[in-house]
């Protein structure tokens, strides 16, 4: 945000900022009983998504940029699999899920993207 680098010229990264927008709009739309649960597993890994994308961006090995997309690309998991319960309890009703949706696939294709790159 203060200092201008690559990585927020990247669409990986402006589509993980949005995913993790998403996110964080969709966890408050959980129930209170969710708070120290769902709720911050979902948003701690959504920052994982966008933090490892930055910080991948910014390494100058091929290998150490690639290690930081991985784990990136494992939190969009962990956050699907999250959504998976989530949709089990009940907890999408009333929510809609087309954007959360697009930007999780998208997000996460554009990473494998790099990951094979």
């Amino acid at each position: 945000m203060f200092l201008q680098l690559n990585h927020q010229q990247l669409d990986v990264y402006s589509a993980a900022k949005q995913f993790a927008h998403e996110c964080y709009r969709f966890t408050r739309h959980l129930p209170p009983e969710e708070r120290f649960n769902m709720v911050q597993q979902i948003r701690r890994a959504a920052l994982s998504v966008v933090l490892n994308i930055a910080e991948g961006a910014s390494r100058k090995s091929e290998v150490e940029r690639k290690r930081f997309f991985e784990i990136s690309r494992g939190s969009l998991i962990e956050i699907d699999a999250a959504f998976d319960v989530a949709e089990s309890l009940g907890y999408f009703s009333g929510f809609d899920q087309k954007s959360l949706s697009e930007l999780v696939n998208r997000t996460f294709s554009m990473l494998t993207k790099l990951l094979h790159h």
